[in-house]
């Protein structure tokens, strides 16, 4: 016999021997791990106990009573890793020994999370201690699933063999490390996501070395499954999430061999048919037993592992899909998905599918996400569609809702499986349940709208198919135009045809490049019958700009998000092609658009963006007359129009074709130039008769349509040299003194003097002169009168044009970056008082105003009307503020200017809210403390015209809901706000206590300290005490009860730091001597100083007694932690809480500790005592404190139990309790 089949026959021989001796124990796996209900503890420790005795066989073999892996394993593994002298080999071997003599110190732990070796080696070379002494070997892998959830804690000898597993995840839990930042599973970061995928390889090797002998070993897998079970009903969440995750890796890896068990039994079982079959005197019956037993053997596996999948499924799975952390739900979802493709005859049934159809309506967009991604895989295969059927007619609105869902990435994978659906089943999708996906080739996130502009291709291309057939595959480019069309006119989306064309580029591509028929469409001549119609090439024109710019610039649109932006090589090498492709085929044919659409003015105003996406370099070769001729157009369409738009786009064009890059920018700059020429001649015809008041009609269409080409092109081009500046102030001054002047000439004319200025300020800051320095101070001057003076003017348009221009004239001139620069120091203007206030007075007047409706017509319109009148009109409005707000920023108007603009900030929310949050954020990075204190500003502003108008108990609330939400803007790092705080409550202290000093009437502000009150909460401890004596030493002995409340305000967190709850409490009603109570009947009514509820505190751990607990609360209160990565979760869950009972004792010890710190900030609040009286009267406070009533106390010898897990989710951290 061959010597390599002698070596093969032998190896077989012992392995057979193995699986013999291994399978001898697995009779009452079943029983273990398949119980019609929960696995019980009991059942558990009674198989460990019968399994005891055959496990002492093999540890016969070792005399002494130390365990196996540091008496046998060395010895027997000495040949294989025999020490040598040499050093690299040397430090190898004694590694290798350290990591074997230690099996339960987490060798293996390390050798998945560092990846030292291959996980197959890894894997084999635990087999090999496992097969030498099994419970070692089981040990080590229960401390390995330990380890990977987090757990400090160790499984020894005796716990497993002396213990319920349920008494083991007790003590486990109880050494869990508590001020770890998360376990293994929650980190993020390469190296642990190396270890998830590291994990998932390590259980993937050990089912597939397991596969052919232990696998069908009760033992092994038997009490590995048993403890996920229990780990997985674990009220801790890192050992359920980490339980779950391998039970659910581990049952895919078994469900791979159930199909490969079941294959072979189909085989083996056709095969003995076969034989069967056979004659007697051909039948071999020694083959047909060979069969038999191999059927019985593969039946018996069949069985072993069914029930190791079954005991997953109902012990981990039907449990933990609903767990309330959805990463474990999730984890659930995605598992089941490859269950179900892995083995469909078994698991895809109406039994597991339902539970991806309730995971479509999770609240959380994982969960959503991975059934959804499960579904995809689903139906992809066409042999799975007819199962599916009845989970489709259940479940097809919901997934028509998800392809609308909030989430962008969840509505992506949504459309792509309605996709699928579409194409796969029968019956499909319906032209109503398609038209919900429509609308999101319009979305703002470019992987929902690529998603539904694939969908739509679909629909397209089904239709094209059908017209082709008729008409040919020649014109197919074309029929493809007409039905997109057709679609982008129905669906009434003028406007943005360039998203529309954005989605459909990744699939559509082709399509939309083709230049060609799109240009052939457009020219062709009225008499043609298949010519477009005139909104048909109004859509055309706009879709072929927007896949021009789309080629030209690989971009997708201005306010559609991109996920990745830069490009790579091959994407600009296509751009490139792209763009040189389009110049070519649009330089000659531009110009012949131009002129047949140059009356239109939504056509002529897309046509113009055209040159834009050019290579204009081409210009200067061979297409001079194409040049020229453009050139010729463009001033023919200023000519023809004064649409703003239309004039616009010219400008730019003028700006792109005037660039000193191109040898052709003369040119182009000469004929601009004589355009504006004949514009400003046509100006100064008529200017004498609009000041005299005799120009008729057709004198003021001139005047006005030559001033609004001047206006647009005075942007671009320096004009200043025509000197007209002093007839647009004339003019000016002429309508500011006459009220029934001409608007229409007005606001064109505050444009031009606005940039006229501008041109004037950058000529002179290149070469500065006194003279002209001088002019141009006296020039703004009466530029900012005049201004003035038209914010009087009723005419709306005159009214906003001047404040626009004014804000930029004053940004320029005014601000900071000016007066910094000591060359153009000298052109700084300062802007009086008497224009500061009319500045405040618009902002009050015009853009802080609730009427929708300004110097409307009583006229009707049409709603659609309406409502874009609407919104152009808030869109000025956001302008003007915007505006305001940068006048402020940029040191313009002072700092407390901008209480004008807080005070609104609940109020015009919905309008302003973002500028508000912008403006807020802005200050407080240029000057926090000054930015607090106009905050404070704001509210007494609001209080006092409270006081002096007749208000409600309503108006007051609002009020306080104000000071909440400024409140709760300032953030969650406490030290890092303290002084902004300090500067805001000092403020409001001496607003409050105004007059205190007159003994014969109460302070009239007094009420804002209740006010004040909604920002307590936000104070640390060592201020609240400062701002205690600050108080008292300012109020004397003024009582009040708004005083008293602010007081009550802070001293509910006035001890070393406020206290973390225990666990979750509930508000009680309020009694009579409750600080609700105190206040009712008089003008405020109700109110509260807390408002805040403190979410609930869980554990991972079972509580200490009551010495320990106090002594770890006593050590973890006394001061406060530095900013890491908790520190402000951390920070603002304790301030949060405003109601917290502190002990007074407590409390003093901590004060008589931070004394010295607290000294240094008293400079803060003017407040200069020494230590002996700031301890004295802490002392008599503390005295006086009555106990808050509002809320319920906590005992000392209050038992907290856990909670349970089925409800309740365990955290690690208090930065997951904000999550």
């Amino acid at each position: 016999m061959d010597p390599e089949q002698l070596l093969e026959s032998s190896l077989e021989s012992l392995e057979e021997e193995y699986s013999e001796d291994v399978s001898e124990s697995g009779s009452d796996f079943e029983v273990t791990i398949t119980p019609k209900k929960r696995l019980k503890q009991t059942v558990a420790h009674e198989t460990l106990a019968r399994k005891r005795p055959r496990r002492n066989v093999s540890d016969q073999s070792s005399s002494s009573p130390t365990p196996l892996a540091s008496s046998s394993t060395p010895v027997q593994k000495g040949p294989r890793r025999r020490p040598t002298r040499q050093q690299k080999r040397g430090e190898k071997g004694e590694r290798g020994r350290a990591e074997k003599e230690h099996i339960t110190d987490g060798s293996l732990y390390e050798a998945v999370k560092f990846g030292r070796s291959a996980l197959a080696t890894v894997v084999s070379e635990w087999l090999e201690s496992y097969k030498k002494d099994q419970e070692e070997g089981l040990l080590e892998l229960i401390n390995f699933l330990v380890q990977c959830s987090g757990c400090k804690g160790t499984v020894t000898k005796e716990m497993l063999s002396g213990m319920e597993k349920s008494d083991i995840i007790c003590q486990l839990t109880q050494e869990f490390n508590e001020e770890s930042q998360g376990y293994p599973l929650s980190l993020v970061g390469p190296e642990w996501r190396r270890f998830r995928e590291s994990l998932c390889e390590f259980l993937a090797q050990l089912v597939r070395c397991c596969q052919h002998s232990l696998l069908y070993d009760s033992f092994l897998f038997g009490n590995v499954v048993q403890l996920l079970i229990v780990l997985a009903d674990s009220q801790v969440r890192a050992f359920r999430h980490t339980s779950t995750f391998i039970a659910t890796k581990l049952m895919s890896e078994v469900v791979e061999v159930a199909v490969t068990v079941s294959s072979q039994m189909e085989v083996t079982k056709r095969r003995l048919g076969l034989e069967k079959n056979k004659d007697v005197k051909h039948r071999a019956s020694q083959k047909v037993e060979e069969l038999e037993q191999l059927h019985s053997e593969l039946l018996e596996q069949q069985t072993e592992v069914s029930s190791i999948i079954q005991a997953i499924v109902k012990g981990v799975f039907v449990h933990r899909y609903r767990d309330v952390v959805p990463e474990i739900r999730a984890v659930c979802i995605e598992e089941l998905g490859r269950w179900l493709l892995s083995n469909p005859s078994v698991y895809l049934n109406d039994s597991y599918l339902k539970y991806l159809g309730w995971m479509l309506h999770d609240k959380q967009p994982m969960v959503r996400l991975r059934s959804v991604k499960a579904l995809q895989g689903l139906y992809k295969e066409k042999k799975f569609i007819s199962h599916l059927e009845l989970f489709t007619s259940r479940f097809k609105e919901r997934m028509l809702n998800m392809a609308l869902d909030k989430d962008p990435e969840v509505a992506v994978e949504a459309v792509k499986l309605l996709l699928l659906i579409n194409e796969n089943t029968d019956g499909g999708l319906s032209d109503e349940e398609g038209a919900k996906m429509y609308c999101n080739v319009y979305a703002t996130h470019r992987g929902r709208a690529s998603a539904a502009g694939s969908f739509l291709y679909q629909i397209l291309n089904k239709e094209v198919n059908k017209i082709v057939e008729e008409i040919g595959n020649e014109k197919r480019n074309e029929a493809f135009f007409h039905l997109l069309i057709n679609f982008f006119i129905q669906g009434k989306s003028h406007g943005r045809g360039e998203y529309l064309v954005d989605s459909l580029w990744d699939v559509a591509g082709r399509e939309l490049r083709d230049w060609e028929t799109m240009t052939s469409l457009l020219l062709r001549e009225r008499e043609d019958e298949k010519v477009l119609g005139d909104d048909e090439e109004t859509a055309l024109i706009e879709l072929m700009m927007g896949a021009i710019r789309q080629a030209a610039e690989a971009t997708p649109p201005e306010r559609r998000t991109q996920g990745k932006k830069n490009l790579s090589m091959k994407e600009k090498k296509i751009q490139t092609q792209d763009r040189r492709r389009i110049t070519a085929h649009f330089i000659p044919l531009l110009p012949q658009l131009l002129a047949k659409y140059s009356a239109d003015v939504g056509k002529v105003t897309y046509l113009l963006r055209a040159p834009l996406s050019f290579d204009l370099e081409d210009y200067s070769s061979n297409m001079t007359k194409s040049l020229d001729r453009l050139l010729g157009l463009v001033c023919e369409i200023v000519e023809k129009h004064t649409d703003e738009s239309v004039l616009t786009e010219c400008a730019r064009l003028s700006i792109a074709l005037c660039s000193e890059r191109y040898t052709f920018s003369s040119r182009a700059q000469r004929a601009f130039s004589q355009m504006v020429d004949t514009q400003v001649e046509r100006f100064t015809a008529v200017h004498k008769d609009l000041l005299e008041g005799t120009a008729d009609e057709d004198e003021l269409y001139t005047a006005t349509t030559s001033l609004r080409r001047i206006s647009v092109f005075i942007s671009s081009m320096d004009v200043s040299s025509w000197r007209f500046l002093q007839q647009c102030f004339i003019l000016l001054k002429t309508g500011t003194e006459s009220m029934g002047f001409h608007s229409e000439v007005m606001v064109p004319a505050l444009a031009c003097s606005a940039f006229h200025l501008l041109w004037e300020g950058k000529k002179t800051s290149d070469s500065p002169n006194k003279e002209g320095v001088k002019r141009l101070k006296e020039e703004l001057k009466t530029f900012f009168t005049l201004c003035q003076n038209c914010l009087y003017i009723e005419h709306a348009e005159v009214r906003d044009q001047a404040f626009l221009v004014l804000c930029d004239v004053l940004l320029v001139f005014c601000g900071d970056v000016m007066r910094a620069n000591p060359e153009l120091r000298a052109l700084a203007v300062e802007p009086g008082d008497a224009l500061r206030s009319e500045l405040a007075s618009f902002l009050m007047d015009y853009i802080f105003t609730e009427t929708d409706d300004i110097n409307s017509s009583g006229e009707e319109e049409e709603d659609v009307e309406e409502e874009m009148r609407k919104m152009k009109a808030l869109q000025l409005r956001r302008k003007q503020l915007s505006g305001y707000c940068s006048l402020i920023l940029c040191g313009v108007l002072e700092f407390h200017a901008a209480s004008d603009v807080f005070k609104h900030y609940n109020k015009f929310n919905r309008d302003y809210g973002d500028i508000f949050k912008w403006m807020l954020s802005k200050t407080r990075i240029i000057c926090p403390v000054e930015s607090a204190k106009t905050v404070c500003l704001s509210l007494q502003q609001i209080f006092t015209s409270l006081l002096e108008e007749p208000h409600t108990r309503q108006h007051f609330m609002e009020l306080r809901e104000l000071a909440r939400l400024y409140a709760m803007s300032f953030g969650i790092n406490l030290h890092l706000i303290r002084k902004p705080l300090l500067a805001l409550h000092q403020q409001g202290i001496r607003f409050a206590l105004y007059d205190a000093q007159q003994e014969d009437a109460s302070p009239p502000n007094l009420a804002f300290f209740e006010v004040l009150s909604e920002f307590s909460f936000k104070l640390i401890p060592e201020d609240r005490v400062l701002l205690l004596d600050y108080v008292k030493k300012k109020g004397g002995s003024l009582r009040s009860q708004w005083l008293h409340m602010y007081q009550r305000s802070l001293q509910s967190g006035s001890g070393s730091v406020a206290q973390s709850p225990r666990a979750k409490r509930r508000r009680t009603t309020s009694t009579s001597g409750s600080v609700r109570s105190s206040v009712e009947g008089s003008w405020l009514g109700d109110s509260s100083i807390g408002q805040i509820p403190a979410p609930a505190l869980t554990s991972t751990v079972l509580r200490r007694g009551e010495e320990q607990l106090q002594d770890q609360e006593q050590a973890s209160f006394t001061s406060l932690r530095p900013a890491s990565q908790n520190s402000d979760s951390q920070d603002e869950f304790e301030e949060s809480f405003l109601q917290r009972k502190t002990d007074p004792s407590r409390r003093r010890q901590a004060h008589s500790a931070e004394v010295t710190s607290q000294l240094d900030l008293l400079s803060l609040i003017e407040e200069d005592k020494e230590e002996d009286d700031i301890q004295e009267s802490e002392e008599k406070e503390e005295e006086e404190e009555p106990e808050i009533e509002e809320y319920e106390d906590y005992s000392d010898d209050e038992s907290v139990a856990l909670p349970t897990n089925r409800f309740s989710s365990n955290h690690t951290s208090l930065e997951e309790l904000f999550n």
